[in-house]
């Protein structure tokens, strides 16, 4: 086995974390600095640079809450990054190094949210199989549900029967500037009504995350009579869009808005040429464990359920 260094992350790493970001094989935009940095005060971060040498092989986005280490609390997935030529014996030499560093550190266990598997179309299950032949074990799984827009689309009868009639309100889909309509005068306060909750991003971090990443980041509104009435906010990478917030007012419900943007926004990314429609997790903590209305209603709009695996190694 080759002898790789293993080093946190500093503030100095800041440019050469981000260009090996950007060509490895198995990252999306959430795992640049600027993205991972934006909620740096809720997290102590313990993200990690792989050498061979001088040369950066691999990356770990990470956070540290105690005597565990996360990857990453603050993202929706993640795990090793590295390029496309590292071969899968390497990635084993890798992690070997990595849970030696981690008990260097005293630290006793390590989670991993491992990235949905159609985020990638170079694969990504290295780690995880290295991981459970040390002895980790799959803590959680969750119905990530998603719509392969490869595939012709399957909306419900139902969903479409009511877009027909929607055509009678001539609802307008906008994509806008600046999230701040639909964080102010949908999103929170719906959030708050329904549910006493906020949003996981305030209306500044992702007003911050849209002018980072502006290709990336887009907020689209239904509009009904020019005042806004639903919206949705999409994360883009190369071949999946995932919606990331989608909410309604009263009179949106009335109009069924939600499904109306849903519904355009998965014909309009599915003739771009997009792999995937992600609409994220329906987990709940009732003793089914999953959301029996967002279920049904994710899978009238075409869904199908795909895993997202939770892994944790004990290291003591």
């Amino acid at each position: 086995m080759k002898n790789y260094t293993v080093k946190r992350y500093q503030k100095s790493d800041y440019t050469h974390w981000n260009s090996f970001i950007g060509q490895a094989k198995n990252a999306t935009f959430l795992f640049h600095r600027d993205f991972m940095e934006y909620h740096e005060d809720r997290f102590e971060d313990f993200s990690v640079l792989i050498y061979d040498k001088q040369k950066l092989v691999a990356v770990l986005p990470a956070n540290k809450l105690e005597n565990s280490i996360f990857s990453h609390q603050g993202l929706t997935y993640g795990g090793l990054v590295y390029s496309a030529i590292i071969k899968a014996e390497i990635v084993a030499e890798l992690v070997d190094c990595l849970l030696s560093f981690f008990k260097d550190h005293s630290i006793q266990s390590f989670y991993l949210k491992q990235i949905p598997f159609f985020y990638l179309s170079k694969g990504n299950a290295e780690m995880e199989f290295f991981l459970l032949k040390k002895g980790a074990f799959l803590e959680k799984k969750e119905m990530n549900l998603a719509i392969n827009l490869a595939m012709p689309l399957t909306v419900s009868k139902s969903k479409l029967k009511h877009l027909r009639k929607m055509e009678a309100f001539d609802l307008q889909l906008v994509e806008e500037a600046e999230p701040d309509s639909f964080w102010e005068l949908v999103l929170e306060p719906r959030l708050r009504e329904k549910y006493n909750a906020k949003p996981v991003h305030t209306l500044q971090e992702i007003t911050k995350l849209k002018i980072l990443f502006p290709q990336n980041i887009k907020q689209f509104s239904v509009y009904y009579d020019d005042v806004i009435v639903a919206g949705v906010t999409l994360f883009e990478t190369e071949t999946v869009v995932k919606s990331q917030y989608g909410a309604t007012t009263k009179k949106g419900e009335e109009l069924r808005a939600l499904d109306f943007a849903f519904i355009t926004l998965i014909e309009k990314y599915k003739k771009q040429g997009m792999l995937f429609f992600d609409m994220g997790i329906v987990n709940d903590t009732n003793e089914s464990g999953f959301h029996a209305g967002l279920l049904k209603q994710k899978e009238e709009l075409g869904c199908t359920v795909y895993g997202q695996d939770f892994y944790k190694m004990n290291l003591v």
